[in-house]
């Protein structure tokens, strides 16, 4: 199994589905991810679909939305 490191080239990452929110601006600033066959999740900036993808476990990014469903990171939108 091929290990993935952070800022790895996005484009690097053959074969996986980018997802972006439903909510994302039509300017393009999102961020998509994408689940790794080995199991991460990568994230990388939507207008630098060619740049630096960061890695995370699974339980690293279910941390993250959980954080953001309870509110944690709202002083940050605005």
């Amino acid at each position: 199994m091929q290990q993935i490191f952070n800022g790895v080239k996005a484009c690097t990452l053959q074969g996986v589905r980018w997802v972006k929110s439903r909510r994302s601006a039509a300017e393009g600033n999102c961020v998509e991810v994408a689940a790794l066959p080995g199991g991460e999740i990568a994230m990388r900036n939507s207008r630098d679909p060619e740049g630096p993808a960061l890695v995370y476990t699974r339980a690293e990014f279910a941390a993250f939305l959980a954080g953001a469903q309870d509110g944690e990171f709202d002083a940050l939108a605005s």
